[in-house]
């Protein structure tokens, strides 16, 4: 959905539920989106890796406005599949909502992460990881994203482990233990062009 001025529609953060998984992925329950944040709990979400023609992919820097993370650069998209919701359509939702584009996505790999980050935030997660093509204009949701940049992997690689402060802690996490899976993902997609 979009507003009068046909930006992507920004949901209630604090109405967001996730849902809560054990190690295997299997639903446990459901707690709202904040308070799992604050309790580290283990749950359920997903990530986008989106790439251009020439192979590159695309990066978001998130808003100052963002509850974790503020500023910090991250792939195209990540979030969290609504209770009841499914996980493929809850990736195109949100890649909706925060880049303004509507995109086919299709399944990488799965990756299990936890991290401490500001305001006593810890991100524990199992992440169903996406890919698709950025081909339309973007119209990123400003209390979403604040700036968009596509880059190739091998420099976005060699530049996170020369300093990891411009970027999220999932994102570090991705290039450090599943470089081979994205440069997979982006070799599908380069074969789909």
């Amino acid at each position: 959905m979009r507003d009068d001025n046909g930006r992507a529609l920004k949901p209630d953060d604090a109405s967001e539920r996730v849902i809560l998984v054990d190690e295997a992925d299997c639903p446990i329950g459901e707690d709202a989106k904040l308070d799992t944040h604050l309790k580290g709990r283990l749950h359920r979400a997903f990530s986008v890796f989106l790439f251009d023609r020439q192979g590159r992919t695309l990066l978001q820097k998130r808003a100052d406005v963002k509850y974790h993370s503020r500023g910090k650069w991250a792939n195209a998209c990540c979030g969290h599949p609504r209770p009841g919701e499914d996980i493929l359509d809850a990736a195109r939702r949100r890649t909706f909502e925060e880049l303004g584009i509507d995109v086919e996505l299709g399944y990488g790999f799965q990756a299990r992460y936890r991290a401490e980050l500001d305001g006593g935030m810890v991100e524990n997660e199992l992440v169903h990881v996406f890919s698709g093509m950025a081909v339309s204009t973007l119209d990123p949701h400003p209390d979403e994203v604040s700036n968009t940049h596509f880059i190739n992997l091998d420099e976005l690689q060699a530049d996170s482990a020369r300093d990891s402060e411009p970027y999220s802690a999932w994102l570090c996490h991705y290039l450090d233990h599943h470089f081979a899976d994205i440069v997979g993902l982006k070799m599908r997609m380069r074969a789909v062009v």
